[in-house]
């Protein structure tokens, strides 16, 4: 398999499993609270469920950049 199929496949299913362990823990939480995006607002989401999605989000957006560091 080519290092990039083998860098998405680890990335998805890494993400996948810290995605479902974070449903798992929010299951009593009590602090909610709205976003805010642009004029609209969302439904009452969990303060530790937007935390953890942001977290899971800025993870699946850094495997997309390559690293080319050369030691030279």
């Amino acid at each position: 398999m080519s290092f990039f199929i083998k860098k998405f496949l680890f990335g998805a299913i890494f993400n996948s499993c810290l995605f479902i362990l974070l449903v798992i823990g929010i299951q009593n939480s009590s602090n909610k609270s709205k976003v805010y995006l642009l004029s609209k607002e969302t439904v009452e989401l969990p303060i530790s469920f937007l935390l953890g999605s942001s977290f899971i989000l800025g993870s699946i957006l850094g495997s997309f950049f390559i690293l080319n560091v050369d030691n030279k």
